[in-house]
């Protein structure tokens, strides 16, 4: 019991100290709030919470301040000061609906946004500001529910910090990295208990300085060297871009509000800056510029010419003297009332990046383009580069890689390291998918076997690739956009086997290429007659019967006779020399030419039909004499009932001897009318060396065909009437 008093007494004494403290930490943390010094009212914040749990207006606060380093942590302390105490702040509502749009719920933001536009008077001029921000969430829903196929990657610790960096600039041969960062280690980090607060500024955080980094390669740098030195000003200084062949470099100073400088390359180091003069600078903010490659003009961010200091971008160009001459706007399609910066133009000219608070942002800066119109010299309407380019919060200075191929911009997004941190961003490419098909009974390949890959765009069109695995080989290939999982339906003969789910990594190149074998469950009921029955082969342009497909089709006819409940479907194709309709006569012709051959050997009409695809199923593809020839054949395939399975065949009891010649073909006039209602007219000589075919289309396209000794003579009329004439030897 002495015990238990002594422990109350000790609780009674040391309650008041601990409120005291807590009132001590609440006041200090509430200064540097109303400094907006956030990164410093944190910790103490954090001190009274570690106490007070549920004190909702540290919670509050600290939810306020959290936004610039941790987004989703101050969506839950804004939140939680409101379920605790509703009224926390007047402006609740208000912040509840900056943090729910910085997180991607945007209903919810403009729920809150509204809700808060209710308590202000009508004259209140928070109500045009709250308009805005509310346009912000449709833009950015929109935007969000469009996406762009575009990866976005972070450059990594060695480059980013829980601070900001920014500004990125690449040196031309793409292996060194100029950059800006607020880091703790930049010049006088660690000198904030002078009395001039070493490198702090007025937000509590440390002045800009400007870095280099050298690549290692394609994932690493090396780690950073700071240039402060003679860049090194009193303020924050900031890369803006190299140019001259890397030998010059335009710098931000914060002199005189803000103004741009250069400096030149000494040896491995720069020279002290020089301002630029007084066409580009001015007593406003001048925030960023771009020099054209010519060195002809520049291109730059001023609040000069603003009624309400927002930036503009303007533009000047040399002098015959070699300074700047007087600055121009480029025009209200680009500048709008809000902020208007970071100026960047392709190497052509004809494209301008940069980053605005106005048109239709997602919400902070978002990054734009606009087209030049040569011909009415003026720039076109900005195009928000779109999500997840753009994100809800600020993303700036937009610099294309030496070639173009992708780019850098700073941002401050979910995922990253704290502030702004610097991303490079690529449009996802094309990825080659090549395997064959096996069966898994026996791993076998299946030729002849149809892969459709179904997937969708990062929008949700819809994507479909498709190949159908090669004779012999069994081989396929597709090239698909790569970074998506996509549903692989395999099938056989019209017949479904399977579906397979593949993800499909992400490649920002277009060189790529992924193995991928499939293993499906199929036996090939036709494999057996397919072997009994080789295909017979053509020469160009010709349908006689080679003295070695004249053995085959005698074996063919043995194997028929031997059994008799078999029947075969006679295939007609070509090689890709001619028009398609020519090619389907021709498969045609071949395909007779086998038919008549066995029908001539005894092999009743009834067991059998033809057919020609032309041009259409070609068993490789015709870039060569040698898969052209394996594309002028005839194929003999069972045909058998639904549900049947292929039969054991029989041999042919004794193959009957070849005759010395071919059976010659019936020479004379024909008409063939397609599917497509293509009219054809033939005409073989007696010899049957020369033929002459006439083809006129539906909507009125003609040609005609003439062949002789391996000689094509064509002449073709399109539907708009234009004409053309082949002339070639096949031979």
């Amino acid at each position: 019991m002495k015990a238990s008093c002594a422990f109350a007494l000790a609780a009674a004494v040391a309650q008041p100290a601990l409120a005291q403290s807590s009132r001590k930490q609440l006041k200090t943390a509430n200064k540097y709030f109303e400094q907006e010094n956030y990164r410093a009212a944190i910790p103490f914040y954090e001190q009274v919470l570690a106490k007070e749990p549920n004190n909702a207006l540290a919670l509050f606060r600290a939810g306020i301040a959290y936004m610039s380093f941790d987004k989703e942590k101050a969506s839950d302390y804004i939140y939680k000061a409101q379920r605790l105490k509703p009224k926390v702040a007047k402006d609740v509502e208000y912040w509840l609906g900056r943090v729910d749009h910085l997180n991607y719920n945007f209903d919810e933001a403009i729920s809150h946004f509204q809700a808060y536009n209710a308590t202000l008077k009508k004259k209140d001029t928070r109500k045009g500001a709250l308009a805005q921000l509310i346009q912000h969430s449709k833009n950015a829903k929109v935007q969000f529910n469009s996406p762009k196929d575009i990866f976005v990657k972070n450059l990594g610790p060695t480059i980013n910090t829980s601070f900001s960096e920014h500004s990125p600039v690449i040196s031309a041969d793409d292996k060194l990295l100029l950059f800006t960062s607020r880091g703790e280690n930049v010049t006088g980090a660690g000198n904030t208990n002078s009395t001039d607060k070493g490198n702090i500024a007025s937000d509590g955080e440390y002045f800009e300085d400007v870095f280099e980094a050298k690549r290692i390669d394609d994932e690493n740098w090396e780690k950073p060297r700071s240039l402060s030195g003679v860049l090194n000003g009193k303020g924050h200084d900031a890369s803006i871009q190299v140019f001259d062949n890397d030998q010059k470099m335009l710098m931000y100073r914060q002199d005189e509000n803000g103004d741009i400088f250069y400096s030149e390359k000494a040896g491995g180091d720069w020279t002290a800056p020089k301002k630029l003069n007084n066409n580009i600078n001015s007593k406003g903010f001048e925030s960023d510029a771009f020099i054209t490659p010519d060195g002809l003009t520049i291109y730059f961010s001023t609040s000069k010419f603003s009624e309400d200091n927002t930036l503009d971008i303007y533009y000047a160009t040399r002098q015959a003297g070699g300074d700047w001459g007087e600055p121009k706007s480029v025009g209200t399609t680009i500048n709008t009332k809000f902020d208007d910066d970071s100026p960047y133009l392709s190497k052509d000219g004809k494209t301008m990046y940069f980053s605005s608070r106005g048109h239709n942002t997602m919400g902070g800066y978002d990054i734009f383009k606009s087209e030049y119109d040569e011909i009415g010299r003026k720039w076109g309407t900005p195009e928000n580069m779109g999500y997840p380019i753009n994100t809800p919060d600020d993303d700036t200075y937009y610099r294309l890689s030496p070639d173009g191929s992708y780019a850098y911009l700073s941002s401050y997004r979910i995922g990253g390291y704290g502030e702004k941190d610097i991303y490079t961003i690529n449009y996802i490419k094309n990825a080659i998918i090549r395997g064959k098909v096996f069966t898994k009974r026996d791993s076998t390949v299946i030729p002849g076997v149809e892969l459709v890959f179904n997937g969708t765009q990062a929008d949700k069109t819809a994507l479909s690739y498709r190949d159908v695995t090669k004779p012999v080989t069994g081989d396929y290939q597709v090239s698909v956009l790569s970074g998506r999982t996509y549903q692989v339906a395999v099938s056989k003969d019209s017949k479904n086997i399977t579906t397979e789910e593949f993800a499909v990594p992400i490649s920002t190149n277009d060189s790529t290429v992924i193995e991928k074998n499939f293993y499906v469950d199929y036996i090939d009921t036709t494999s057996q007659g397919m072997t009994a029955f080789k295909k017979i082969y053509f020469d160009t342009d010709k349908y006689k019967l080679r003295p070695e497909s004249i053995r085959e089709l005698n074996n063919i006819s043995g194997i028929l006779k031997a059994n008799p409940g078999l029947n075969i479907s006679i295939e007609g194709h070509c090689d890709s020399r001619n028009t398609d309709e020519y090619n389907m006569v021709l498969g045609q012709n071949r395909a007779d030419a086998a038919y008549n051959y066995l029908k001539k050997n005894g092999v009743a009409e009834t067991r059998m039909v033809t057919v020609s695809y032309g041009e259409r199923r070609p068993d490789a593809t015709n870039d060569s004499p040698e898969n052209m020839q394996l594309n002028r054949r005839v194929e003999f395939r069972p045909i058998l009932k639904e549900g049947d399975t292929m039969p054991v065949m029989k041999p042919a009891a004794s193959a009957p001897a070849a005759p010395a010649t071919a059976a010659p073909l019936q020479p004379g006039k024909s008409k063939v009318k397609l599917a497509d209602g293509t009219k054809v007219k033939t005409k073989v000589d007696e010899d049957s060396d020369k033929v002459k075919v006439k083809a006129k289309g539906p909507t009125g396209e003609e040609s005609k065909t003439k062949t002789k000794e391996g000689t094509i003579d064509s002449k073709t009329k399109d539907a708009n009437g234009e004409k053309t004439k082949v002339k070639t030897d096949n031979d």
